[in-house]
């Protein structure tokens, strides 16, 4: 993984195309820790519409 805070975002683009979100503008890393992480928030109580 290249750029871990752009696949986060790629990530988060995917969630939102499924479920509302509240997008993320920032990731954080912890030092000596793999990776980042981005904190979004999900409805995953609305109805799934038979579109995609």
């Amino acid at each position: 993984m290249k750029d871990p805070p752009a696949t986060a975002f790629v990530i988060q683009e995917l969630l939102a195309g499924r479920w509302a979100t509240a997008p993320a503008d920032r990731t954080t890393r912890v030092p000596g820790e793999f990776g980042v992480r981005l904190r979004c928030y999900l409805d995953v109580r609305q109805e799934l519409s038979s579109q995609r």
